[in-house]
């Protein structure tokens, strides 16, 4: 039983697979790579697999409804959902919709999108643009809890604090760019930085493990609210949870997508297009020698004015009724349903 809700939840799992496609091979490279093909073919059938454990499930469950979120495994739930004419609701947070999203809206009785419904596909008779539900935790600081925050975490509150985190598993570009300049960057600001786990061992060997003006995380389980929230700039890749998440405390915020992920550089320009982010090219720091990464972060502290102004701006992106307008979908299809 997983207990995080005041409703005990059942977890249960299913056999799935993912179909593994990489826009840089053709499709012959795609067909000579064993290392592709193989395991697509094993995942073949573990997919058929999970969709007669779904169904299973789902005739001996009798579900009013059934709500997935995107990902491989979703795909034989979904399914089996509608060969049972249960009614499906789905949720899509990333701008670029994945493969079983785009198979699934087809036979989807409601759909809610992470962004404006022109960046879908999908039948806007059915689709309504909500956001991406996030935790409660997520609100705008007041001055005073900033700098408590900063007391708690060790830091000098007298400083400006930028908060760097490039998500579970890290980002290369934002912890080399720490690496390379953290000299300059701690002659105008701490450092809060959220490296992963990939490269934290490297990093604890090289950064200053004494200098209280700058801290070296591998993961945070727990307040990740508070410390987003105790910053003056956050730097960060552009997932769409992160983003709305930043929105909803009204951070000014530097992006860096990931030049290999098209729906993280789509979140970015998105937000950038409303002028609610500074957004970087993480290709151009070797180039520069991580100048831009620097200058921006010193730019964005030391000009109030734009600072508030971009604070305000991807405020006003913030969704905050999202998981209400998700359940209320949920609530309306399996009415339906009964």
């Amino acid at each position: 039983m997983l207990t995080a809700s005041t409703v005990p939840i059942t977890l249960q799992t299913i056999s799935a697979g993912k179909f593994r496609r990489y826009h840089h091979l053709t499709l012959l490279q795609h067909l000579m790579t064993p290392s592709i093909v193989v395991p697509n073919i094993r995942d073949l059938f573990l997919v058929m697999i999970g969709f007669t454990q779904a169904i299973v499930r789902m005739i001996l469950w009798r579900p009013d409804v059934v709500f997935t979120k995107g990902g491989f495994v979703c795909l034989p739930v979904g399914y089996a959902a509608w060969l049972l004419r249960i009614p499906l609701v789905l949720h899509d947070s990333d701008v670029v919709p994945g493969l079983t999203n785009r198979l699934l809206a087809k036979k989807a009785t409601y759909i809610a999108t992470g962004a404006p419904v022109h960046n879908y596909p999908y039948d806007a008779r059915i689709t309504s643009y909500v956001g991406i539900p996030i935790s409660a935790a997520f609100v705008p600081y007041s001055p005073s809890s900033r700098r408590r925050i900063k007391q708690e975490l060790g830091f000098d509150e007298s400083r400006p604090l930028t908060v760097i985190i490039g998500g579970g598993l890290g980002a290369k570009p934002l912890n080399d760019a720490v690496l390379q300049r953290y000299d300059t960057l701690l002659e105008t600001t701490n450092i809060f930085l959220l490296s992963g786990k990939s490269q934290y061992e490297e990093l604890k060997q090289q950064l200053p493990a004494n200098d209280t003006r700058l801290q070296l995380h591998e993961f945070v389980a727990h307040g990740i609210a508070d410390i987003m929230g105790a910053a003056d700039v956050v730097v960060s890749r552009a997932g769409a949870t992160a983003l709305l998440e930043l929105a909803a405390l009204h951070k000014p915020t530097i992006v860096v997508p990931s030049s290999r992920l098209t729906w993280q550089v789509k979140h970015a320009k998105m937000f950038a297009d409303e002028q609610a982010v500074v957004c970087l090219d993480e290709t151009q720091f070797a180039e520069d020698k991580y100048d831009s990464f620097v200058n921006a972060i010193a730019h964005m502290l030391t000009h109030d004015t734009e600072r508030e102004t971009l604070a305000a701006s991807i405020g006003a992106l913030a969704m905050p009724n999202a998981a209400e307008q998700v359940a209320d979908m949920i609530r309306k299809a399996a009415a339906q349903n009964s």
